[in-house]
């Protein structure tokens, strides 16, 4: 049973969002002008428990609300409120007390705009995206692109207790970046998809018009991570691995014009985004 309710949490998500976490929380250490600064590891761990528990709380509430959707794609349909395996109650209490822990967490450990920035990604994620948007508009995944670029930005103001260009620009670099990852996989699910009626955007208008948005987002994902290095919050060992993993991404992207193989591709463009975003995290949290 407790595996079941762990599971509700969407560890893997969780998991894959705190190396952004880590990359706000080390990029505000350091400064303006990027610098060897002083890194607080205890601020780092109570940021770092805050921010996953409410994360965990956003996709237990998520499981509750899709649970019917899910049912029907034949990645999901196995999944723990599927099958029966816990309560609808159940999962609301747990959701509930993972994120009043979290908030609580963040409240006492951090400062006020850190807290309202975890709020607004909850916001974003539970009510906009899941409960507004992703059953109804193909900007849906726009609603949740903005929610899933809130971790970095709950690490940097952690350290900093402001929202400035740095925030900003780390904001828009993880927005961007989860268009094509986000694309790529619901080439990949397709008939999930349209057998759940979510309109994405390759059931709505196309694979050919996705793969040219997933080209669009690539391009303007790479001019937002240069813009670190330009504004100098990063250096030029960032600048080189940025624009070095953009072009291959990018590359990738290209060829998925002649490509007959639709799914084959975007299961590269996938795995392609992971590398990107773990050595552009990587690359921030070692100073380059």
């Amino acid at each position: 049973m407790i595996k079941k309710y762990y599971e509700l949490t969407k560890p893997g998500l969780v998991y894959g969002n705190a190396i952004a976490v880590i990359a706000g929380f080390a990029l505000a250490s350091r400064g303006l002008p990027a610098q060897a600064g002083n890194f607080n590891f205890t601020l780092f761990l109570q940021t770092l428990a805050g921010i996953s528990l409410v994360m965990a709380s956003g996709c237990v509430f998520n499981n509750y609300i899709d649970r019917d959707i899910d049912a029907l794609m034949e990645r999901t349909k196995d999944r723990a409120l599927v099958i029966g395996a816990v309560s609808g109650r159940g999962t609301i209490v747990f959701g509930t007390c993972l994120g009043v822990v979290g908030f609580l967490a963040l409240a006492v450990w951090t400062n006020l705009l850190t807290v309202i920035v975890a709020l607004t990604g909850f916001f974003f994620y539970v009510l906009l995206y899941t409960i507004l948007w992703k059953r109804r508009s193909v900007y849906g995944t726009v609603i949740g692109s903005a929610a899933g670029a809130v971790p970095p930005v709950v690490g940097y103001v952690a350290v900093s207790n402001s929202f400035d260009a740095g925030a900003a620009i780390l904001f828009s670099i993880l927005a961007l970046w989860q268009m094509p990852h986000f694309y790529a996989i619901a080439i990949r699910r397709l008939d999930d998809y349209r057998a759940a009626k979510i309109p994405v955007l390759p059931v709505v208008r196309g694979v050919r018009l996705t793969k040219v948005a997933i080209l669009f987002y690539i391009i303007a994902f790479i001019i937002a991570a240069a813009m670190l290095a330009v504004l100098g919050y990063a250096g030029k060992m960032y600048l080189a691995v940025v624009l070095t993993i953009g072009v291959i991404w990018l590359a990738l992207a290209i060829r998925g014009f002649w490509i007959a193989d639709d799914q084959r591709w975007a299961r590269g463009i996938f795995l392609t985004s992971l590398i990107v975003l773990t050595l552009l995290c990587a690359v921030i949290i070692v100073g380059g």
